[in-house]
């Protein structure tokens, strides 16, 4: 519950504080290009990196092959677009770290190691359904 007030309060206010903070720096005018050009570069990219996931996601299943990591990098490309076009400078800077590979293949890992630990500690349940 906790981590749900973070989110969906705090971070927002902390965001706040940041663009009120950059529009006294650089002007009103100029903090909302920015925010706009931030938005528009990150859907762009956004869309590019989407269209590479849903071609290696085909590709892969054209040769029998699971797409796992395809499906993880599109879930992550979902999320950072939300955040890109999402007002605020954690959030854009967060939004692009996913969006590209390398800081992805980075940011997956530790998210997998993550859930592993929760899988472990019993906190996450996983059940399979058998087909007969």
């Amino acid at each position: 519950m906790f981590k749900l007030f973070l989110i969906f309060v705090l971070l927002p206010l902390i965001e706040l504080g940041i663009l009120i903070k950059i529009g006294t720096i650089i002007g009103v005018l100029h903090t909302f290009l920015l925010i706009f050009l931030t938005a528009l570069i990150g859907a762009y990219m956004v869309k590019l990196e989407g269209l590479n996931v849903f071609y290696r996601f085909q590709e892969n299943l054209a040769k029998g092959i699971f797409p796992q990591e395809e499906i993880f990098d599109g879930v992550l490309i979902l999320i950072a677009g939300a955040l890109l076009i999402t007002p605020g400078v954690l959030t854009d800077i967060t939004g692009f770290l996913i969006v590209f590979p390398a800081t992805r293949r980075i940011i997956k890992k530790i998210i997998k190691q993550y859930l592993k630990r929760k899988i472990d500690q019993g906190h996450i349940r996983i059940h399979f359904k058998r087909d007969l």
